[in-house]
């Protein structure tokens, strides 16, 4: 079960505050939809890619994203097909599908511009509470809180002591991240105190990029640079022992599993130049590697067809038009 916490203090709260985007401004990594230059349209495409899916692997296939399709109406104006195989590796390809649908709203609805507020946002397709305040936040400067896994993992160990968040979101985290934040508005009744005058925001939004990094290069969930961490001197976790988790994480298996079976299917579909034909698909390489029964692998090409990530016609199987 998850501790009960104290919110800190005011003055902890900026020193905590202080501590973490001092570090960020030094270590934070220069990423490419961190420049102005990406526009909300760079941040966009890049929250999709990155759910549930590393830095490393999304770098090149951004840059190629955003030199083929430079705006929302670039990529609406392209075969949902075309998104899938520009997707490439990535994984959880209805994200690419997502993506593209929410391009095509945008352009419908908002004269092709990413829209600014939470509300706008969270009404496109594949855009859930987490996206649309990280689109809000770091495309358009609105203070809304966000919180991914890093960002959870850091307030359970600097704050409530424990080794990891809880297996799902809940509403006492939710309450403690927006508890975290730096005055979001001149009305915070928090103000001025240590903060000063208010910054229109621009300290909150900060701060949800300085704890998602710092989640992400020290305060990892495996082997933590507690010796790097700028909050190391007051972190909860570290003040108990470093506690081991209160659970025991689940692993997500691949080999043997849908997803790769599913996996290997749309690889041939995304290196194919015409349909092809179901028992040529089948007996691909790749597929057969995956080792799947005549059942699981008549199961995954349905799911991919229900999907609208494949398509069969008169002349075998293709991505869709």
């Amino acid at each position: 079960m998850q501790k009960t916490t104290l919110t800190p203090t005011p003055a902890d709260l900026h020193r905590l505050h202080t501590q973490i985007t001092h570090w960020f401004d030094v270590h934070g990594r220069d990423l490419p939809w961190r420049r102005p230059e990406a526009g909300a349209w760079g941040v966009m495409v890049s929250e999709y890619m990155l759910q549930q899916t590393p830095v490393v692997r999304v770098l090149p296939v951004w840059h190629e994203w955003m030199e083929r399709w430079p705006t929302p109406a670039d990529l609406a104006s392209e075969p949902s097909g075309e998104a899938l195989r520009a997707w490439g590796k990535l994984g959880y390809p209805r994200r690419a599908l997502r993506l593209h649908a929410a391009a095509q709203r945008i352009v419908e609805d908002h004269d092709g511009e990413i829209p600014g507020t939470f509300d706008e946002l969270i009404s496109l397709p594949g855009v859930g509470d987490y996206t649309a305040a990280a689109i809000a936040c770091f495309a358009f400067g609105a203070p809304e809180t966000v919180v991914d896994t890093n960002i959870r993992r850091v307030h359970a160990r600097a704050i409530t002591g424990n080794a990891l968040p809880e297996p799902s979101y809940t509403a006492a985290e939710a309450r403690l991240a927006a508890a975290l934040m730096p005055p979001r508005d001149a009305d915070d009744p928090r103000l001025p105190g240590p903060w000063g005058e208010y910054d229109d925001g621009a300290l909150a939004c900060r701060w949800n990029a300085a704890v998602m990094e710092l989640g992400a290069l020290v305060c990892t969930a495996r082997n933590p640079k507690c010796d790097a961490c700028p909050v190391a001197s007051s972190c909860a976790w570290i003040e108990a022992g470093q506690p081991a988790p209160h659970y025991k994480p689940k692993g997500q298996p691949w080999a043997g599993t849908d997803r790769q079976v599913r996996g290997a299917f749309m690889a041939v579909l995304r290196e194919a130049d015409a349909p092809v034909g179901r028992d040529e698909l089948v007996a691909a390489d790749v597929v057969l590697a995956t080792d799947a029964k005549a059942d699981q692998l008549e199961r995954c090409l349905a799911s991919l067809l229900a999907d609208g990530l494949a398509h069969e016609g008169a002349h075998g199987i293709s991505l869709p038009h």
